[in-house]
């Protein structure tokens, strides 16, 4: 990105970088709220920190698959096990739920609860919600307990339950209220010949701040959170450079993600946005990674496959949890590999790094386009380039808040005080600073930020210097009682080596005081059901 400097000439006009219109520093930012910064750190600030605009290739998501529909309408949009369903196909099958759904009285602006697991049928749940301008709230009944659904049902305000007959036992989804079931709906004769080129909700409906889904935390430790995802959100995303993966009919991409996790929402609309085709797997992870192109997964989920084996991989994503650097080097060898960072209240990733081997050190990358990020400490104030502090991301990617939560909203989300422009920006948990390249480097959550000893120490750190061991496929380091434990998942036998070694290391980069007291190796670490790092049972085997 070209440098701004901010004199007097560039702050009197419109600024290009790379035919890309980016904001105009002399009407937008807000010179007040930068002034603690050296002049120097105050361009970078607006050059590191403000993406370019750059206008996404769809406005809606709907109207992104509706134009593959009618461009390639016998590709495959998606394939699970031996079934597929072509682009006009998997239209026609939607079409009739979302005409059923209509029956029933869904509308523009109603909740649906799509309690589904991994099938074509919860892809024709998707895009039926879609069709009817209805926002659709994900999650997986195999894994989430009746209690929780119910009450996220309520939570969402659902009008009506899609699902499975394979959940018919579970018909107290919602309070017993009405409930669809997606396949047997659609295998009966009499809805055969409703669907056709029927468009079922006006313009106004498909309106860019139309929510699209609403996501749910796991609410392991409390009531959930519902987040308002909008199709303005999304395709700020899915439908930009570089968070469309170079998507392209023919492109097979790998759905392989939970669907309540909101990086399955970059697998299946993504894809289907794109007019790519997507490969839902069965219960082998492995054997679906294989025939894609693209991989989007979190570092954890990417571990346990076989990059040898992936000869048809183009692209590879991931986000959810820090990356090892060794994982991202074996595969930028043999792909596009994008490490990214975002929480959901972002819309998936805010910020993406193409890596390349030759790099010093892993970074996040930048903010993606129409985006920001700004680093800022604990009173919202700039920090100095180079210094850690809490990363705030603002822009398009910023969701509508959650739901019935205007505490927690206030806490998380507020006016962006640098763009006079009226938008939001998030504090995203996160720690991390502007490296001399104008990239991010991530130092992890504020969470897994301790106090040992009465020193500070960034937990993400020592899991680092770890995973730089070749023998390591995962680390992460916790705080129990009052000291530190490692727990490291390794690909040899012989512990003792590889131990003094991870000891000396840690003693020669980090102060004394983040050498872990106890290292425990696993098989394998604990996952949770979104594929991340389950820092949680880790303490199971704690004393």
């Amino acid at each position: 990105m070209k440098k701004i400097a901010l004199n007097d000439e560039a702050l009197n006009g419109e600024i290009e970088s790379n035919s890309q219109e980016l904001y105009s520093i002399g009407s937008l930012i807000n010179k007040d709220a930068i002034q603690n910064l050296s002049l120097e750190d105050q361009q970078d600030f607006v050059n590191f920190g403000i993406a370019p605009k750059t206008p996404p290739k769809h406005e809606n998501i709907l109207n992104a698959f509706e134009y593959w529909v009618s461009k390639n309408p016998n590709n495959i949009a998606v394939s699970h096990l031996e079934n597929r369903l072509t682009y006009k196909s998997l239209d026609n099958e939607a079409t009739i739920l979302a005409l059923i759904l209509k029956q029933k009285g869904i509308t523009a602006g109603n909740t649906v609860a799509l309690y589904t697991h991994r099938s074509l049928e919860m892809i024709i749940g998707i895009i039926a919600c879609l069709k009817l301008g209805a926002s659709y709230v994900p999650q997986d009944p195999r894994i989430v307990p009746k209690q929780m659904l119910n009450t996220i049902y309520d939570l969402s305000k659902a009008s009506i339950t899609l699902t499975l007959s394979d959940y018919s036992s579970q018909t107290n989804f919602g309070n017993n209220k009405e409930i669809i079931f997606i396949d047997k709906e659609l295998s009966r004769d009499i809805y055969r010949n409703l669907y056709g080129n029927v468009k079922l909700i006006s313009q106004k409906s498909t309106s860019p701040e139309a929510t699209c889904f609403i996501l749910f935390t796991s609410g392991t430790t409390g009531t959930p959170n519902g987040v308002q995802v909008s199709h303005k959100n999304l395709c700020n995303i899915l439908y930009n450079s570089p968070g469309d993966l170079n998507i392209k009919p023919g492109t097979k991409v790998a759905q392989i993600l939970n669907i309540s996790f909101d990086m399955a929402a970059w697998e299946v609309l993504g894809c289907l946005g794109n007019g790519g085709t997507l490969l839902i797997r069965g219960k082998n992870i492995e054997e679906t990674a294989q025939k894609a192109n693209v991989i989007i997964a979190t570092p954890t989920i990417l571990t346990a496959i076989d990059l040898k084996k992936c000869k048809d991989i183009e692209t590879v994503a991931v986000a959810g949890e820090p990356c090892p650097e060794i994982l991202a080097n074996q595969w930028a060898k043999v792909s596009n590999f994008y490490n990214s960072c975002g929480p959901t209240e972002t819309t998936i990733v805010n910020t993406m790094k193409k890596c390349d081997i030759k790099n010093k050190e892993l970074s996040i990358g930048k903010p993606t386009p129409n985006n920001t990020v700004y680093i800022l400490n604990e009173n919202k104030e700039p920090c100095k380039i180079g210094e850690v502090g809490i990363m705030w991301a603002g822009g398009d990617c910023v969701t509508k808040g959650y739901i019935n939560n205007h505490e927690l909203n206030k806490v998380r989300y507020a006016p962006d005080p640098f763009l006079n422009n009226g938008n939001q920006m998030f504090n995203t948990g996160d720690l991390g600073k502007w490296n001399s390249e104008g990239e991010l480097i991530h130092y992890g959550r504020i969470d897994d930020q301790v106090k040992i000893k009465g020193f500070r120490v960034e937990l993400d750190a020592i899991s680092k210097v770890i995973e730089r061991f070749s023998e390591v496929i995962r680390a992460v380091t916790i705080k129990h009682q009052n000291y530190l434990v490692s727990f490291i998942s390794s690909t040899t036998d012989e512990k003792h080596p590889l131990l003094q070694g991870i000891k000396d290391t840690i003693s020669q980069e980090l102060p004394y005081y983040y050498l872990p007291s106890e290292f425990i190796f696993l098989k394998e670490l604990p996952k949770t059901s979104r594929g991340k790092i389950d820092k949680r049972k880790l303490k199971d085997f704690l004393n």
